[in-house]
Formats: C-alpha cells, structure tokens, sequence
C-alpha cells in the first residue's frame, strides 16, 4: 500500500499537469475543427478559429503550427501572397531552433518553403513557386554535419518542381532538362530514392501532361494513382489527363472521386478540393 507521503508529490504533480494537458487538448480539437470547416468551404468560421489560436498560443510552437495551419487555409483562395506571408512567419519559428535541434530546424525551414511553393504552383504563380523552392532548398541545405537529409533530397525537390513550372511554362525542352536532372539526383543516392523514387513516374506524367504527350501522362498517372492511394492530386491529374483526350464521363468520375478524397489539409488536398469542387459545380 502506497504511503500518504508517497502519494503527495504524485498528487501534486496530477494538479499540474492536468490543466496543461486540458489546454494542448483544447487547441488540438480546435486545430481539427477549423480544418474540417475549410474542407467544407466554411473559410471565414476557420480562419478566425486560427487566429485566435494563434492570439492566444502559450509558446512559439503552438503559434508556428497555427500559422502554418493558417497558411493552408489561404491555399483554398489561392492567395499565394499571403500562404507565403504566413509560411515565412513559422520559417522564422524554425530559424529559433536552430542551436536547439540544428537538423531538424533547417530540415523544417525548408519543408515549408517548398510547402508554400507547392500551393503556389498548383495555382499558376510560377515565378513565386520557383523563388520557394530554390529558397527551400537553400535553407534546408544549410543543415549541419550530421546532416539527418542530404543535399541529394534538395537537389531532387528543386528538379522535380522545376520540370514541373517549365512544362506549364509552355518550355518543354527545359522541362525534360529538369526531368534529367531529378533522375540523377535519385540515381546518385540510393538510400534517398528509396523514398522519393514514387514521385518520379508523377513528374514524368505531369511534364507529359502540359507538354501534350496525352498517351505518356494517361500511362504514368494510371501508375501514380494505383502507388499513392491517398493522393486525390494524382487521381485530379488523370482526370485532367483523359478531360484532354476527350473522355468527358471518365473525366469526370475521376473529379468526383478525388473530391471525396480530399479531405486532409495539405496542399495535393486543398487543390484536389479547389479543382474538383469547381469542376462538378458544387456550391
């Protein structure tokens, strides 16, 4: 039997925490709640649950994740001006944490540059989205020894979205140059490829897609959509594929079952959402 001078401390430790553990549960829920509303459209009611998180965040953490929150929201509008307003503000939460977790800092500076950079292309800022993935990977690459994701990840991002921005740039040759480019950066470093080489066949279908290669983008993204099964963004590009081939009812199959996909709050589910929503007319 556990002694009353045993218990006190064990006691008093219960009083602590428990508000503590109420109040990050709090801001949890809150956090869910208002990425449920923008899956709904309801953008107003979920920006205003993010700002006041965001007003009233008890450390920098909880603010950035806010933020970036917040950031993911405005994707929805396609407002790339203010995703990368709110994307620098939890880069600069990051910077903070460099003598802390130095690794893990850059790492994450330049995953949210590339995040913004990601919700920026998809909705034709080309020039933005290719200053945050340049900017992403200079940041992450200033990661220290032991470097925890190497230069050769960075490489490939900044192939990848590159290929990407120059096909819709209407520059095939220079798109197949980065399409080149990404091959190696995956070739040069096996134990990276083993979780990156999934988004290759993507990047060859999409440079196939606005290059007008209809009959490559139609064969890559029938592989993209089979590997990636919680990705509506691959199911969206199919759909755009067989829309330009003419198979108008598979088409748009295709949007209706990405719509009910996309209900996470990154940015392949906030365009999937965007797109598909518009395609089949929905309020």
């Amino acid at each position: 039997m556990t002694s009353p001078t045993r218990l006190l401390p064990l006691l008093l430790a219960t009083l602590v925490f428990a508000p503590a553990a109420s109040a990050q549960g709090n801001r949890a829920d809150s956090l869910r709640s208002a990425q449920a509303l923008d899956v709904e459209g309801k953008h107003g009611e979920a920006r205003a649950i993010f700002a006041s998180l965001i007003q009233s965040a008890p450390d920098a953490a909880s603010r950035a994740a806010a933020q970036r929150r917040l950031a993911m929201s405005y994707g929805y509008d396609a407002n790339c001006a203010k995703v990368i307003e709110l994307e620098e503000q939890v880069i600069a939460y990051w910077v903070t944490r460099r003598a802390a977790e130095p690794q893990n800092a850059h790492y994450q500076e330049g995953e949210m540059a590339n995040e913004a950079a990601r919700v920026c292309f998809d909705h034709g800022f080309l020039d933005e989205a290719e200053r945050m993935y340049r900017r992403g990977s200079e940041l992450g690459n200033g990661e220290p020894a032991p470097r925890t994701h190497p230069k050769s990840l960075w490489d490939f991002r900044v192939a990848h979205g590159m290929a990407r921005i120059e096909a819709r740039r209407g520059k095939p040759a220079e798109a197949k140059r980065w399409v080149a480019e990404a091959r190696k950066a995956l070739d040069s470093d096996p134990e990276m490829a083993k979780s990156q080489e999934q988004y290759f066949p993507y990047l060859i279908g999409y440079v196939a897609l606005f290059t007008g290669d209809l009959q490559t983008a139609q064969a890559e993204f029938t592989k993209t959509t089979a590997a990636m099964r919680n990705d509506p963004f691959q199911v969206v590009l199919l759909g755009m594929t067989h829309e330009k081939m003419g198979h108008e009812s598979v088409a748009m199959e295709l949007y209706r079952k990405a719509y009910e996909m996309s209900t996470g709050s990154n940015p392949p589910n906030i365009y999937a959402r965007t797109f598909t929503k518009q395609k089949l007319g929905l309020p």
